[in-house]
């Protein structure tokens, strides 16, 4: 079981200069709603409703004018700083004190998935989760930009990480379950050439111990790691389109509580902004309306 969530809304955000000279990328606009809206809405369909986000160093109070305590949520949001880009690993051992005893799950703050039968995986996943770990793929077009894993026979063969040559379309997405092992486990990394440690390596560590599974995920689901401006104009038009023809807004959270019963009608009514007119309000009246 896994009842705490993770995101990492670190980087510098180089590739996204000279928009992020001044602000954090997580919390740009990805289409009507910051970046950091669409993996707080998958923890929160996984059913997990403690969250931790680590942001870089000063910028907690401006994620915190974004998202307060998550409590008009029926979350409860935690916030850590991280000095610098350490790795993805650092994120365990910065909130060690955070997962405590628990499992946890990890999503990174630039990532957008979207799928219909998403929310309804991961939630079984994680009430079923016991020990190891599990990593998510999705084919893409350029699989020498990311981690990939060989599959063979539905058995994970190999991890590579941003291979030359192609071995496999599979991308290690940035969303990912441990076990309370991780943090020891990530203590004992070495630093990269990149000077950093490397995720690649830790899931690396639970595969040689034959604890790692894999789900990768359907045609039906998309995935992208918004981390230069062609992807978020990418994802922003997706959204526009589903949002446009299907009257359905991607990661609105007040929806998703309201899904989850985290939240009522009543409470959503007493926090909504009666005068505010832009279409992400007027959609939340319509949800409380029906």
């Amino acid at each position: 079981m896994i009842n705490k969530g993770i995101i990492l809304a670190g980087g510098i955000g180089s590739r996204l200069f000279p928009t992020t000279i001044s602000v954090n990328k997580q919390l740009l606009m990805l289409y009507d709603k910051p970046v950091i809206y669409y993996p707080i809405s998958i923890l929160m369909l996984a059913g997990i409703r403690h969250i931790l986000i680590i942001v870089n160093k000063g910028q907690t109070q401006n994620f915190k004018n974004v998202l307060k305590d998550g409590s008009q949520w029926g979350l409860k949001i935690d916030f850590a700083e991280q000095d610098k880009p350490n790795g993805i690993p650092e994120a365990f051992i910065i909130g060690e004190k955070f997962i405590k005893h628990d499992n946890i799950a990890l999503i990174l703050g630039d990532n957008f998935f979207y799928g219909q039968s998403l929310g309804q995986i991961l939630k079984k996943k994680i009430s079923e989760f016991k020990s190891g770990s599990y990593i998510f793929l999705k084919q893409v077009k350029n699989p020498e930009q990311f981690g990939v894993a060989v599959i063979k026979e539905n058995k994970l063969k190999k991890i590579i990480e941003k291979p030359k040559k192609f071995v496999s379309n599979l991308a290690i997405t940035g969303l990912y379950l441990f076990d309370n092992k991780v943090i020891n486990l990530s203590k004992k990394l070495k630093v990269s050439k990149r000077g950093e440690t490397e995720i690649t390596d830790l899931i690396k560590i639970y595969k040689n111990k034959k604890l790692l599974n894999f789900i990768q995920l359907g045609l039906g689901s998309v995935w992208s790691d918004t981390g230069t401006i062609n992807d978020m104009h990418q994802v922003s038009n997706y959204i526009s389109t589903i949002d446009k023809m299907q009257n359905f807004k991607i990661a609105c959270l007040e929806e998703i509580a309201l899904y989850q019963k985290w939240v009522s009608k009543k409470f959503l009514q007493k926090n909504l902004r009666s005068n505010e007119k832009s279409d992400y309000n007027m959609y939340l009246k319509k949800i409380i309306s029906k």
